[in-house]
């Protein structure tokens, strides 16, 4: 009876959190930015793009792989809280310090002496660091099993933020929308959220003292190294783009140029969030059974089948309507459109990594791992080279879909290699069916009646029915799915 409640509770909990990061931070992405970027101007918001992707790529120096440590650590040591937090935190700051020099560093070095740039900078690595903080408190929530409070500490940040931004772009608090006022609320937002979640975490430390302790930082630090290589290499394929266009192209044009690829990223950035949730859960689902030895190919088959599913709905369907899309978040501006559907076929990819590259992960196939991610920086970087100069934002949208789908393809070789998986005629069979059905789709439903939104729900009803049809969708494995624990 214990065992169930506690099966139910955790359920219930998973829940709540989905729910919340499916309501709130979609709104953020979809709604209260775009807003922004029409009101400051893609140039303006190109310019915050960018070095906002310059700060996020040195971000992996805030953490290290400290919070993933903490989080297995804690929950298997729940009297360690008291010791080990003041110690961490200690680390962290440290970290924080490091984190701001290096970038500002960098910084000087890539964007030259330019007091705007540099303000601006300096406001978003506060709020890196805030973020990062965030994160590692988090982890001490979850390793607590406190998951509905961790629920509401995931999306507090990004309500103080609508609440801020939304009044500014409603006119109520007197302040005009421009890009410092934005971060200046972003700042707030994650300042808040971290002020409470270090108070919460507090509350169940017995004692408190910022302690450094050198053994036990070096410790911590060499088991994290291959992690966080890996997440700073990946990091850079996947962020290096807004900043090559702005650096590789002249003038505002760079700027302008940036804001455009800032629109369509924007959405794939909504979609990513799904992929990622979705990982979340199969990371300890790997390690659990890796650990024990037991046969993983059925639930890889079923992950991937169930992520790449709606992926390849998202993606394809994108394809068609990508200008409608456009014109529906920026009020009847289409500008983009083209990149936008390039974007998007990257969430196919970027699914497939998800699934294949928690797999490698989970069994500690990190080496693989950092040379694929070698792999695809310089893949990235030789097609924005050569790309960007001749075709502007759109050649490094065509950048990121090669450098994806070749990196998730190395991901999926190196995953049969190692596990020995078995070549699935019938699942390639009914994937190639699949695709085929919603090019289809697609192609015979968007012109079907005058309102296309008509069409695109008709289209996704026709899709869903094709997956059960295709078999790339079983129901009895889903429900097998759900019952292993």
């Amino acid at each position: 009876m214990l065992l169930f409640v506690q099966k139910k509770k955790f359920i219930f909990d998973l829940a709540i959190l989905l729910i919340l990061n499916l309501l709130i931070k979609p709104f953020w992405i979809l709604a209260i930015e775009p807003n922004v970027q029409m009101s400051v101007g893609n140039a303006s918001y190109g310019e915050y793009f960018v070095l906002f992707n310059f700060s996020f790529l040195l971000s992996i120096l805030l953490d290290f792989g400290l919070t993933n440590f903490n989080n297995k650590n804690i929950a298997q040591n729940t009297h360690l809280l008291s010791k080990h937090f003041s110690k961490m935190l200690g680390l962290k700051f440290a970290l924080g310090i490091f984190y701001v020099v290096i970038t500002l560093l960098v910084g000087f070095f890539i964007l030259g002496f330019d007091v705007r740039y540099i303000k601006l900078l300096v406001v978003l690595c506060i709020n890196s660091f805030f973020l990062s903080f965030i994160l590692f408190l988090r982890s001490n929530l979850l390793a607590l099993h406190l998951f509905r409070i961790d629920s509401i500490i995931s999306v507090l940040d990004r309500v103080v933020m609508i609440i801020i931004v939304g009044g500014m772009i409603m006119k109520l608090f007197g302040l005009e929308v421009d890009i410092m006022n934005f971060v200046y609320a972003q700042t707030i937002g994650y300042g808040l959220t971290a002020l409470i979640a270090f108070l919460i975490v507090l509350n169940k430390t017995h004692t408190f003292k910022l302690n450094w302790d050198w053994a036990f930082n070096r410790m911590i630090l060499k088991k994290s190294f291959p992690f966080a290589i890996l997440v700073l290499l990946m990091s850079f394929y996947n962020r290096l783009d807004s900043v090559m266009i702005e650096r590789m192209l002249p003038g505002n044009l760079g700027k302008e140029q940036s804001g455009i690829y800032a629109k369509a990223f924007r959405l794939l950035d909504a979609a990513n969030m799904i992929a990622y949730l979705f990982s979340v859960q199969l990371l300890p689902l790997f390690s659990r059974m890796l650990k024990h030895k037991e046969n993983i190919e059925n639930i890889v088959k079923l992950s991937f089948t169930l992520l790449l599913t709606p992926a390849l709905i998202v993606s394809i369907s994108s394809i068609f309507y990508s200008d409608k899309f456009c014109e529906m978040l920026y009020k009847g501006n289409s500008e983009g459109y083209l990149i936008l559907s390039l974007l998007m076929c990257c969430f196919t990819a970027v699914s497939i990594t998800y699934i294949f590259g928690t797999l490698l992960t989970a069994n500690g196939n990190l080496k693989y791992l950092n040379l694929m991610a070698i792999s695809g920086i310089l893949i990235n970087l030789v097609l924005n080279f050569i790309l960007i100069p001749k075709y502007f934002a759109l050649g490094s949208a065509i950048a990121s879909v090669v450098t994806q789908f070749l990196t998730c393809l190395i991901q999926v070789f190196i995953s049969y290699k190692v596990f020995k998986f078995k070549i699935n005629v019938r699942l390639l069979t009914s994937l190639f069916l699949f695709i085929i059905g919603i090019v289809f789709a697609n192609y015979f439903t968007m012109n079907l009646t005058t309102y296309w939104v008509y069409n695109f729900v008709i289209m996704l009803i026709f899709s869903g029915l094709l997956a059960f049809i295709t078999g790339m969708i079983n129901p009895k494995s889903v429900l097998r799915f759900i019952k292993y624990k």
